[in-house]
């Protein structure tokens, strides 16, 4: 058995290298690559999923994996090999699923689609981009129909992105979710309004970059196995647990903007970083879910990046990148001002209180896409009336609307709702945390994050893809996703810093 296993897992070797090579061809392509490229790319990338796709389906997989199950059931359910074995199933039976034509046709589409976005987002114009954004979504859905039957059509692309979740489950999550934040919303618009006008100046670029990378340091992000790079949206791509790379967007008249990106994405990375090295190359090397990914994420960013002993410590280094626009305020104003509510047109940039009603207004859109309920041509003036009726404010422009995501040029139906979903693990996590480690206050306060960042590798990143979202979180806090840690938070949180 260990010898076909052996064999297996030098196959799925093979095909790690092939896909970071791809990863590699990706990430340059939305950071150095000119933008003529983008259809000569989009072949290459096109070619190489078609090579990884025909060597991922060989029957040969499939035939190992039936001659290896009698064996993986005699193994204890919780070891690696036989979770392991689990997981390689899973994404056998998932690709052989995909004709290899479709697989060409949706990285080709999406490849082109992603340097039309970055245009259309530019000039400000949706119809730039629509045509592309057309194709994909009848790729989408061409996709779905190859996992029939299904209780919903858009549960195939959900469960690319968090395996065993179905669209009902994430419905019944945010109908019990949007109605508590409402009403948080509501309680802090009728008090007193956080005072953040001495950030209405300018904080020169290079200021925040250096700032952000002594931040990303001392939160434990190796610059031996990562870097940082500039891009149109901030994201993260692990190429392997020693070659991390990490974008962030910083903005002059914008300050908070780019310290929480580099936050953001750093959390990222560390998850990146922290796999089981056993588990390099082989099908348990990645994250549980995008919505554990995404409580790392937010965890560094919002739970230990907004909170007031975390700028008790980083504040004063901060003043002296910026004496002149922040040597007469307090770390007390400043921090009010970071945790400051107030609803926003962009996503990235939205407080804790409002930031999930961003991806419930997508969630919407993307099931009445793949529905056939809206269609993309009504995208914008769609957009600006939801954005209008979830949080009081429409879009003046595309940019700053419908146009402001580079996901669906991805085609990355299916995964927006993990990013709410993420806020809600972290804060699961942060509270079973806060009980085994003592003083993490006092700790953030002097600067210490090593005992921070053990937990999170011992309980989360060393699993890798072993565990199914549901279940690691269940074996970390004892519940699965559960909306309640969460809103507990943002009312004691918000309730103190708004008096309500």
């Amino acid at each position: 058995m260990q010898e076909l296993i052996k064999k297996l897992k030098d196959i799925q070797s093979e095909l790690t290298d092939l896909g970071h090579a791809a990863s590699v061809m990706g990430w340059d392509q939305v950071t150095y690559m000119p933008q003529g490229g983008a259809e000569d790319r989009g072949n290459a990338l096109a070619t190489l999923s078609k090579i990884i796709h025909m060597k991922t389906t060989d029957p040969a997989i499939g035939e190992m994996l039936e001659e290896l199950e009698p064996h993986i059931a005699q193994l204890d359910p919780d070891s690696d090999d036989a979770r392991w074995f689990k997981v390689t199933k899973r994404g056998y039976d998932k690709q052989t699923r995909m004709p290899v034509d479709f697989i060409m046709r949706w990285t080709k589409e999406t490849s082109i689609a992603q340097m039309k976005w970055q245009e259309a987002r530019q000039k400000s114009d949706f119809s730039i981009f629509q045509p592309n954004l057309e194709t994909i979504v009848e790729l989408a859905k061409e996709g779905s129909s190859f996992f029939t039957p299904y209780d919903h059509i858009y549960d195939p692309l959900l469960d690319m992105y968090e395996p065993g979740m179905k669209t009902a489950d994430v419905k019944k999550i945010f109908e019990a979710l949007r109605p508590v934040q409402v009403e948080i919303i509501q309680a802090i618009k009728d008090s007193p309004q956080v005072d953040d006008s001495f950030l209405n100046t300018t904080f020169p670029k290079q200021g925040q970059w250096d700032f952000g990378m002594e931040l990303l340091e001392a939160i434990g992000f190796d610059l031996n196995r990562g870097r940082q790079d500039y891009s149109a949206h901030p994201f993260t791509s692990g190429f392997s647990i020693n070659d991390v790379r990490i974008t962030t967007r910083i903005a002059e008249d914008d300050l908070i903007s780019g310290m929480m990106s580099t936050l953001h994405e750093g959390g990222h990375g560390l998850y990146e970083m922290g796999y089981n090295p056993a588990y390099s190359r082989n099908a348990l090397h990645g994250a549980a879910s995008l919505s554990v990914h995404e409580s790392q994420s937010r965890m560094w960013e919002n739970l230990i990046g907004r909170s007031l002993p975390f700028w008790r410590k980083f504040y004063p280094r901060l003043q002296s990148y910026f004496p002149t626009q922040l040597g007469n305020v307090t770390v007390e104003q400043f921090y009010r001002a970071v945790n400051k509510v107030e609803p926003s047109l962009i996503r990235v940039e939205a407080d804790e209180a409002t930031y999930n009603l961003h991806i419930m207004l997508r969630l919407e859109i993307e099931l009445g896409l793949i529905e056939g309920k809206i269609k993309v041509a009504e995208l914008p003036e769609y957009w600006n009336d939801t954005m209008h009726s979830f949080l009081g404010i429409t879009p003046p422009n595309d940019a700053m609307g419908v146009l402001q995501d580079v996901h669906w040029s991805h085609g990355l139906f299916g995964y927006f709702s993990t990013y709410a979903l993420g806020n809600l693990v972290s804060v699961q996590l942060w509270d079973v945390m806060n009980q085994q480690i003592d003083d993490i206050d006092g700790k953030i306060e002097k600067g210490e994050f090593g005992e921070i960042l053990q937990w999170l590798r011992d309980n989360i990143h060393v699993h890798g893809s072993k565990y199914e979202p549901q279940e690691l979180i269940e074996k970390v806090t004892g519940s699965k996703i559960d909306p309640q840690p969460y809103v507990n938070y943002l009312k004691q949180k918000y309730g103190q810093i708004y008096g309500f």
